[in-house]
């Protein structure tokens, strides 16, 4: 469970510092990696880091105490 908890927050951290780069400077990292040959796995790459933002909503349960 750590393992994966380790590898949502780095897809978080990918996701968040491609995002800043689109929004400061219109320059995406991600596409530019991997360019117009392998669009799939760009998209898979934009996938991943979506559920894994949805599923870090979950790291949010864990830090709740009970009163």
């Amino acid at each position: 469970m750590i393992a994966l908890r380790n590898l949502v927050l780095a897809l978080i951290i990918i996701g968040a510092i491609n995002w800043g780069l689109i929004g400061f400077f219109r320059y995406d990292l991600i596409s530019n990696i991997f360019g117009a040959n392998f669009e799939l796995i760009s998209r898979i790459i934009f996938a991943l880091v979506g559920i894994s933002g949805l599923y870090a909503i979950t790291f949010f349960r864990g830090n709740q105490t009970h009163s």
